[in-house]
């Protein structure tokens, strides 16, 4: 399959000049993804090469049939829209949020800025399709170095439980910002409103926070909140928190809202996914910068992809995509699986198989941006066979390996079927966060 380079231990080197034709996944950052009428699905991200003369600005567009193999499709727009590089002199578009307007319409918001500056646009462009043609409509949200402290870039919108649209945006700075838009136009309910602060980290970690994305959870009520911290470079790494309101306060497994700059700046958010490396397969650094895909499951209810970038460990100038399936545990936290998705047929064991066993396990400490390694660990659990077709949630116990207090690690999980890239074969999978608030994960199998 064609994504099977995606975890070549020897990537090629970026070439800017390289066919678009031949790119897949690769050299894409910042994306999102979403599904026509028709099923085709459309990635949409940072034009990561804007600065080439043989490749064009404009965000940059992909095409799939089923989440594993992409296609290059262009750029939705040509180049960056006069208004937006008036304002903010970028040369390429970041991070665009795509997403489908009560009207059936579709509605792009870009980001449009230089590195290190806070002087931002966030843009909207209208289409009928994912496709397009897409037409701009002007700057949603602009802030400028000096005048404000927002960053305006970044942005995800999100509907709340009475269908009314929030544009969620930021990054370094002063944080993570929320605003409502007008439910027709999709601008700003209130002409300039710049929004309320959500989430910020203190100023000895340079406010390192930004890539936000709030999901709504229909089964409960509640609001997710995603965010990046640390280096895009290099310790990229997801937290999340969750609130009853959209906006807020988030609060993370502790109950620290993502607005304590007063804690230890590693303590808040609840980490899910950081750089990580199984026995005998690449090294994945610095994943980030998600969003989440909703669609209809198989078996009638949601089922969720967190959508994000990673770099190569071997090669960490080169950005890649990933879709992971994402799960909720008994408790309604957030839990990634281990292994990127490879399509939905790959995912199914060819007999039932027992938890207990051999795993290779990965622990996500929060006080940590190193790269993980895997490492081998027996669990146990109430749940005597999975056969990978349903996720299925879990008690896991870790054993062998104790807490603080002596008591053994036990998991509030799901276990899933999955494709261990690292050994080419179908798998069974978990992910789960600990009595502590830390999340692990795993695939089944010794050491090779």
């Amino acid at each position: 399959m064609a994504t099977a380079d995606l975890t070549s231990a020897d990537a090629p080197a970026f070439d800017s000049a390289a066919d678009p034709a031949s790119w897949g996944a690769r050299h894409a950052h910042d994306p999102t993804v979403v599904r026509d009428d028709d099923g085709t699905y459309y990635m949409f991200s940072t034009d990561s090469v804007a600065n080439s003369k043989d490749i064009p600005a404009g965000v940059h567009v992909r095409t799939s049939a089923d989440l594993a193999e992409w296609t290059y499709a262009g750029t939705a727009l040509n180049g960056v829209p006069r208004p937006a590089a008036e304002w903010s002199q970028a040369q390429g578009l970041w991070a665009p949020e795509v997403v489908r307007w009560e009207s059936g319409d579709w509605h792009m918001y870009y980001s449009a800025s230089t590195f290190g500056s806070n002087t931002s646009a966030i843009g909207l462009a209208v289409a009928p399709s994912p496709a397009g043609p897409w037409q701009d409509r002007g700057l949603v949200v602009a802030t400028r170095s000096g005048q404000h402290s927002q960053n305006a870039i970044d942005a995800a919108v999100t509907f709340d439980a009475d269908g009314a649209p929030w544009l969620t945006y930021g990054s370094f700075f002063s944080g993570i910002y929320i605003l409502p838009l007008d439910r027709t136009s999709g601008l700003p309910l209130v002409k300039a409103d710049l929004g309320s602060v959500i989430a910020r980290r203190p100023k000895s970690v340079e406010g390192a926070v930004e890539g936000a994305f709030i999901l709504r959870r229909p089964e409960d009520g509640r609001y997710v909140l995603f965010a990046s911290y640390d280096s895009l470079f290099s310790t990229y790494n997801v937290r999340v928190a969750v609130a009853d309101s959209i906006t807020g306060p988030y609060r993370d497994f502790h109950g620290l809202a993502m607005t304590d700059v007063d804690a230890l700046p590693a303590s808040v958010g609840t980490k899910v996914l950081g750089s990580h490396q199984f026995d005998g397969g690449t090294g994945w650094l610095a994943p980030g910068h998600n969003s989440v895909l909703t669609q209809d499951g198989p078996g009638g209810g949601p089922e969720y992809f967190m959508v994000h970038h990673v770099r190569f460990a071997a090669d960490p100038s080169e950005h890649v995509v990933q879709l992971r399936r994402l799960f909720f545990n008994f408790a309604g936290w957030p839990v990634v699986s281990p292994q990127p998705f490879a399509g939905r047929e790959t995912e199914t064991l060819p007999v039932p198989e027992p938890v207990a066993g051999t795993w290779q396990v990965l622990r996500f400490d929060p006080g940590s941006t190193a790269l993980v390694p895997a490492v081998a660990a027996e669990l146990a659990s109430v749940v005597p066979l999975v056969s990978g077709g349903t996720p299925t949630p879990a008690r896991l116990l870790i054993a062998g390996v104790q807490d603080g207090s002596g008591r053994a690690v036990e998991l509030d999980a799901v276990v899933f079927g999955s494709w261990d890239w690292a050994r080419n074969r179908p798998a069974l999978s978990f992910s789960g966060i600990d009595q502590h608030g830390v999340a692990w994960s795993g695939t089944k199998g010794g050491a090779s």
